[in-house]
């Protein structure tokens, strides 16, 4: 038996919470997994996991060990970095988890860079608005608007997203356009964003002075995806509010109307997240403080409060 293996294994099952999910986030079979386990429990003649037919749960045994494997680990992979040219040319596989309209409009767009300086980093890259389980699923690091939830995580904050209540042209001239908040409300159909991961719905948010607006319904639609969100609005099926980011190539083109522009929204902060347990990596290092500088590259990005 691989001690190593067995344990960055057992780590691992730890982590995801389930001998299935363990097994496809490390590219190996479900059975390998288990016989890895079951080995290091009759080396070690301790048995570290209570197994369900759902998940696996750590006894206490298993939990201390637990512990302590993760600070051996950690220090051997820091040991091996500093042994060999990785932090300087830093290597391997990286998960990296983004939102949609990041996704399009930044990350893709700028990763032949990225490649470039990094030739010798493999990324995978997940791109979706639900919030993921960095733990759990394995994942690296993410990039995310909006308050923390999880304080045990690590966080740099990148930029801001301002937004700005836009609609198309055909919405308006079918419609009208509204010259005080309360009109989208008891005149208009609005596009409204909800969460996929909690189902709630985010109003459109005014706030002028000390006057303060919050507006849900009556909409017409609403939509789980940025990148629909986007094109919902731009398709005329009401007004919605979008960061000034996303609105600029359609605002430029005529595609949209920016509406109410004296009223302003609450700016969302953006970060960078990611385990503190990673924070010594070296490839994760260089993808937070890429991600950091295209950030800073973009003027939109940047708003202060």
């Amino acid at each position: 038996m691989d001690q190593i293996q067995a344990m960055r294994i057992f780590v691992r099952v730890v982590e995801a919470g389930t001998f299935t999910r363990a097994a496809d986030s490390l590219s190996l079979p479900k059975a390998t997994v288990t016989k890895h386990v079951q080995a290091l429990e009759e080396r070690l003649r301790v048995k570290l996991l209570n197994r369900t037919t759902r998940r696996v749960t750590v006894t206490p045994d298993g939990a201390a060990y637990y512990d302590r494997t993760v600070r051996l680990l950690t220090d051997l992979d820091d040991i091996e970095a500093s042994m060999t040219n990785a932090r300087a040319n830093p290597r391997g596989r990286l998960r990296i988890d983004v939102g949609t309209s990041v996704a399009q409009l930044l990350i893709i767009p700028q990763l032949a860079e990225f490649h470039a300086r990094y030739p010798d980093i493999q990324v995978d890259l997940g791109v979706s608005d639900r919030t993921v389980d960095l733990i759990g699923d394995n994942v690296d690091c993410v990039i995310r608007g909006g308050e923390l939830s999880d304080q045990s995580l690590v966080a740099r904050r990148i930029g801001n997203l301002e937004f700005i209540t836009v609609a198309a042209p055909a919405y308006l001239e079918r419609k009208g356009t509204p010259t005080h908040p309360l009109e989208i409300e008891e005149k208009h159909a609005s596009v409204i964003y909800f969460s996929p991961q909690s189902g709630r719905h985010y109003p459109l948010e005014f706030r002028r002075g000390d006057e303060s607006i919050d507006i849900t319904g009556p909409y017409q639609l609403s939509v789980n995806e940025a990148n629909a969100y986007v094109t919902s609005i731009v398709a005329g099926l009401g007004i919605g509010q979008i960061t000034s980011w996303q609105a600029q190539r359609y605002l430029a083109s005529g595609a949209l109307v920016q509406l109410l522009p004296d009223w302003t929204q609450p700016l969302l902060p953006v970060y960078v997240v990611y385990p503190p347990n990673r924070h010594l990596s070296a490839k994760v290092r260089a993808f937070v403080d890429w991600a950091a500088e295209l950030f800073q590259r973009e003027a939109h990005l940047q708003r202060k409060a």
